[in-house]
């Protein structure tokens, strides 16, 4: 039998940028089967902060899960290209998420951080934004 494998789309959302935020998780097994959405209220902070709590609860979640292999996919070219090492992470507030991610990926027998169009990462986007909408409507 193959390895365990999950797909996630990831997004973080912040209003404001700083402002209200939340985060967005589709985590799909390998047939495409939705197998855990995650709409999650952050406070108040920046998107790219939100992107890479996006990450981690992707990643926690697909460990979670038992998985080997994972692919996430996120419209955030900054998250993208850090993850993988094209750009360097300067900011300070950023530093201990993008090691807490390397760390969890490190867990991973494989994983691959993907950049994808907004248009094609609309379901995290509308669980990003429910849960934003929810903490502020209540």
């Amino acid at each position: 039998m193959g390895a365990k494998a999950f797909s996630c789309y990831i997004d973080g959302a912040a209003r404001g940028n700083p402002g209200p935020a939340g985060i967005g998780v589709v985590l799909l097994a390998q047939d495409g089967t939705v197998v855990r959405e995650i709409a999650r209220y952050l406070g108040e902070t920046t998107n790219n902060v939100a992107e890479y709590h996006a990450l981690l609860a992707a990643l926690e979640e697909a460990l979670r899960q038992g998985a080997e292999e994972v692919i996430i996919y996120s419209d955030s070219e900054l998250l993208v290209r850090q993850v993988n090492g094209t750009y360097r992470v300067r900011s300070a507030h950023l530093l201990p998420l993008f090691q807490r991610a390397r760390t969890l990926m490190g867990r991973l027998r494989k994983v691959s951080v993907r950049h994808i169009e907004r248009e094609k990462n609309v379901r995290a986007d509308r669980l990003a934004n429910r849960a934003i909408d929810e903490k502020l409507n209540s």
